[in-house]
């Protein structure tokens, strides 16, 4: 009896202990910035190792502009797939999803924003010619296109537009249904490019609750009842703290070369590279930094939504340029390569997201300066290829020699300190010095030297 009433003495020591444990752990991601390739690689291996740790919930702290839609699909589906809740927070003051982003925030479990945020302008926005393998995006905020349904260009273009619509608008009422959220201000918000601040869309049941921060937020989630793949879930957030997880190094490299200015730059050195090295084989070094830098900024331009005519363009541009120093043709050439280069440069990145142009000023400083360089490297080489030729047989020319027995009008002479057999157009005797005129085959034609 006396063992038990220790056992019940030291249970009862321990029960306060035992009532402040901390729950499962809380996983932390940022998404901050444009939505692209490298945020969706992100969020998919954030979400993914969450759920191997078994964290029991899924914070993702958001300030968007919007992105690409592709990149905001494989998020949702991942969110849509995952073990464990996800809680999209818009945080901090000042932040927004707007876009790709208020997608993003429909489709997770909880929807949550601080004070002075806002979300809205969904409406998605055609980028590249009808038929041309163009993708869409959900990054612009002008809702110009959203209210009318068509473009300006009407008929076919009108008739994508309203299917890029339609097709967004049901996406978003999907997920409002399966969250159980004001699914007709989801469709506004598509059709009509509306926006709401934190405050309106507590209210009108666009999202959950309204939060100060990471750990306000979790404050108020504690004992939040969720359902999860079919299984109800009890959140015991109250004292976790949430814990950050930063992108690995494939996600930053995934970061940085998906930039397109820093794709656009990748390409243009690679070509650079090896232009140089063509025009000068041999060097290798050249050659493999081409090499590496093209290989790598066609994987961005796989990733990107690249407009195929505008990287032909470039590459057409570039062989006219350097057409025009093999061929003169009075510039034509030459003008024709540089404008054709412009134009592919600006219309490559096929979108009007914030975050995936290529400045104005950059693709004219670098098509001023790849202008420059192929002129001063092929044109090295086409001076290279012009001057006469100073080594093998062809150098024997106009070459000197001393006779090495009388020549009359054969013999032997010593040029280069070879021995060769000529023939000489005059009397040369033993000693005396003569020059080469001419070749034919293994016999020179020498004359005597003044």
């Amino acid at each position: 009896m006396l063992r038990w009433d220790k056992v019940l003495l030291a249970l009862w020591a321990l029960s306060p202990v035992l009532a402040w444990a901390p729950g499962p752990p809380v996983a932390l991601l940022t998404i901050n910035g444009a939505i692209g390739p490298a945020i969706a690689d992100y969020i998919h291996r954030g979400i993914e190792q969450a759920g191997k740790q078994g964290a029991q919930l899924v914070v993702l702290q958001m300030d968007t502009p919007g992105g690409l839609d592709t990149s905001m699909r494989a998020i949702i589906k991942d969110i849509l797939a995952s073990s464990a809740p996800v809680a999209a927070f818009v945080a901090p003051g000042g932040a927004r999803a707007a876009s790709a982003g208020t997608y993003i925030l429909y489709a997770s479990h909880i929807a949550a924003m601080a004070p002075a945020t806002n979300l809205g302008a969904a409406t998605p926005v055609a980028i590249g010619a009808p038929g041309g393998g163009a993708q869409d995006e959900d990054g612009k905020t002008d809702g110009k296109a959203g209210k009318t349904g068509k473009s300006e260009g009407g008929g076919t273009s009108s008739t994508m537009t309203r299917k890029q619509v339609n097709d967004a608008s049901a996406y978003i009422r999907s997920l409002a249904q399966m969250r159980g959220r004001n699914a007709e201000w989801a469709e506004r918000a598509v059709r009509e490019a509306v926006s709401l601040s934190a405050t309106d869309a507590l209210k009108m049941k666009v999202i959950d609750l309204v939060a100060e921060d990471v750990p306000d937020l979790l404050r108020r989630l504690d004992g939040r009842k969720l359902k999860v793949s079919d299984a109800e879930r009890v959140l015991q957030t109250a004292d976790v703290v949430a814990t950050a997880v930063e992108p690995d190094w494939r996600t930053r490299f995934l970061s940085v070369v998906t930039d397109p200015s820093i794709a656009y730059v990748l390409i243009l050195l690679g070509i650079y590279a090896l232009v140089f090295e063509f025009s000068n084989p041999g060097l290798v070094f050249p050659g493999v930094v081409g090499a590496i830098c093209v290989l790598v900024a066609l994987y961005a331009f796989h990733l990107l939504p690249v407009n195929y005519a505008g990287l032909a363009l470039m590459l057409v541009g570039i062989a006219f340029m350097v057409g025009e120093l093999f061929f003169p043709a009075y510039g034509s050439l030459g003008i024709g390569g540089a404008i054709a280069f412009v134009i592919g440069s600006v219309i490559l990145i096929d979108t009007d997201v914030p975050g995936f142009g290529v400045p104005f000023s950059l693709v004219l400083g670098l098509a001023a300066g790849t202008a420059a360089f192929l002129f001063l490297v092929v044109g090295m080489a086409v001076k290279s290829h012009r001057r006469p030729i100073v080594s093998g047989r062809e150098e024997l020319l106009g070459s000197t020699g001393q006779a090495l027995e009388d020549c009359e009008p054969e013999g032997w002479a010593r040029i280069h300190g070879e021995t060769w057999r000529v023939r000489c157009a005059a009397p040369v005797r033993a000693g005396q010095r003569v020059r080469v005129v001419a070749m034919h085959g293994s016999l020179l034609e020498v004359v005597p030297e003044p």
